[in-house]
């Protein structure tokens, strides 16, 4: 079941329940959701290598949220993270916010989200550096994800993490050798007070009946490419597939999901507005960048982490791009080749 139809047919009652809530970013959303592969959205001009059949394809709309755009770009993301790929053990450590911030995360996501990364990658720094710990520059990938699986809001930052990190006064790459990463209390006890510490700093309102425990979870992953797969699920495509939409009756949306902690399927009813509300509330500021590499994984340490391949003995394949799907012939199924963009109507004025 196709998410757009759904937005056309419910988007009025949702605009009026949650009207002071909804914002320009949304209504862009939206657009370019019901749009997407529809003349609305423009055609691309295609002519077959082989016939010449010509055919025009309606374009995609290219939006982060779209459920059905974007699978080269995740895929040119897993290609770009493999090639910094270790031999080490590596670990997914998991931030969250408790719930009595997240209506303030939510109003104040401009904000809140920068104070998330920062105090995330600065608890990790610090724990590599310390000796007890491991005494290293360690490097990570953090994701930014805002849902649960039944998509409520919930936001919270999954960080890979190799096992290991550059002592930078002996110049020698040092290993974790078990399979613990540090102490889940400990995590969560600097990261509460350094976020806690940002959000005075920055006048924002700290809830009183903020818990003293806050959660994070540390967990072995063995190798990293499980967790990159994982992740990448998340990156380009929204936060529901098509796929998972089940039905749309009287006035109900019903959606499925995978419940965490059994591993059971299981499915979700609501008012159509209020499922739509469900997903439009994880669309993320523009410009808002939900993938961040630090340490020597960072863009700008591409020697470092050569230098750590070159000390680990990683065979460093040379990069072929990826090319893009290609559209087959409906005659003769050879590829077509592009030849121009015919603009929409609406683009042109």
């Amino acid at each position: 079941m196709e998410l757009a139809p759904l937005i056309q047919q419910y988007l009025p009652a949702c605009q009026a329940k949650y009207d002071n809530r909804l914002q320009s970013r949304h209504f862009q959303a939206i657009a370019a959701l019901i749009r997407c592969r529809t003349p609305e959205a423009g055609h691309l001009q295609l002519r077959c290598t082989e016939c010449t059949e010509p055919l025009q394809y309606p374009r995609s709309c290219g939006h982060r949220s779209c459920p059905k755009c974007q699978n080269h770009e995740t895929s040119l993301w897993l290609d770009r993270q493999r090639t910094k790929l270790l031999p080490v053990a590596y670990f997914l450590v998991t931030f969250t916010l408790p719930y009595e911030l997240r209506a303030v995360a939510w109003q104040k996501q401009t904000t809140m989200y920068p104070i998330l990364f920062a105090t995330v990658a600065s608890t990790l720094k610090d724990f590599g550096l310390n000796p007890k710990h491991l005494g290293a520059d360690v490097g990570f990938t953090a994701v930014l994800h805002t849902h649960t699986r039944r998509l409520d809001y919930h936001p919270h930052v999954h960080v890979i993490v190799p096992g290991g990190g550059i002592d930078q006064a002996k110049r020698q790459w040092k290993k974790k050798k078990s399979q613990y990463l540090f102490n889940e209390s400990a995590l969560a006890s600097v990261f509460r007070a350094r976020f806690l510490a940002a959000l005075n700093a920055n006048d924002l309102p700290i809830p009183h009946s903020l818990p003293k425990q806050w959660v994070v979870d540390c967990e072995y992953l063995g190798k990293g490419e499980p967790a990159l797969k994982y992740l990448s699920r998340y990156l380009y495509r929204g936060v529901i597939s098509e796929n998972n939409i089940v039905a749309n009756q009287n006035g109900k949306v019903t959606f499925r999901y995978v419940e965490g902690k059994t591993g059971h399927t299981r499915t979700r009813t609501l008012n159509g507005e209020d499922f739509l509300w469900l997903v439009l509330q994880h669309v993320l500021p523009k410009g808002f960048r939900r993938i961040r590499d630090y340490g020597f994984l960072h863009g700008n340490a591409k020697q470092r982490l050569a230098l750590v391949q070159l000390v680990l003995k990683v065979l460093v394949e040379a990069k072929i791009p990826r090319p893009r799907p290609v559209f087959p012939c409906p005659k003769c199924q050879s590829p077509m080749q592009f030849l121009g963009l015919i603009r929409p109507a609406w683009a042109s004025g």
